[in-house]
């Protein structure tokens, strides 16, 4: 056994298995105040999306996705191939002279594509879970980053978006990535550049199948 898997052996052994503990903390302790959302939720998560430089396409039926990303690709002179999560792979993205592939983004890909686990109403953010199935280069490492997401997953706050993780899975994932727009910085002379740490543009489109 090595010097770190020693200490994390101490370590563990005195935490202890508290899940039961936790679990009945997060049950019995009231949540803090907050705001009261004026429109229905998906209104709200469009406005603020919109207010976070992200754009938003709404179709009724996921079929109609690709002809939408194909257009909104088109409009930028964005190239039309990209990656993709599997879950969105069988979209058939051919019928919209679409080179879709279902994997990992590389430094290559100009555009990836995701699914979303959930979106917060109050902060027009995307909840992004890692894994296998659902990995982060898609929405990290190309300049475009497309989101699919059901408005039925749009929830009103944080504080709900954790109690959907807790509900639908048993342990958390080993990353959780919340997306508010494109990525931002002011480092440089107090003036806002967009993708400096991840994609120039964020295109979210919510499916109200």
């Amino acid at each position: 056994m090595s010097a770190r898997e020693r200490i994390l052996a101490r370590i563990g052994t005195a935490i202890g298995n508290h899940d039961a503990e936790i679990d009945a903390y997060l049950v019995e302790h009231p949540r803090g105040p907050a705001p009261a959302l004026r429109d229905n939720l998906i209104t709200h998560f469009r406005e603020r999306a919109l207010q976070l430089s992200s754009d938003v396409i709404e179709v009724a039926h996921p079929g109609e996705i690709p002809a939408q990303v194909a257009h909104y690709l088109a409009e930028r002179g964005l190239p039309p191939r990209g990656a993709c999560w599997p879950v969105v792979g069988s979209l058939p993205w051919g019928e919209a002279n679409l080179e879709i592939a279902v994997r990992g983004a590389n430094s290559q890909d100009m555009v990836g594509i995701t699914g979303t686990f959930c979106a917060i109403a109050e902060t027009g953010t995307l909840m992004m879970l890692s894994g296998p199935e659902t990995p982060p280069s898609n929405s990290l490492l190309p300049e475009t980053h497309i989101a699919i997401l059901n408005t039925r997953r749009i929830v009103a706050s944080m504080e709900d978006a954790w109690d959907l993780l807790r509900k639908e899975h048993k342990a958390p994932p080993r990353a959780v990535n919340f997306i508010s727009g494109p990525s931002r910085t002011a480092d440089i002379e107090q003036t806002v550049t967009l993708g400096a740490h991840g994609p120039y543009r964020v295109l979210i489109i919510l499916v109200n199948a």
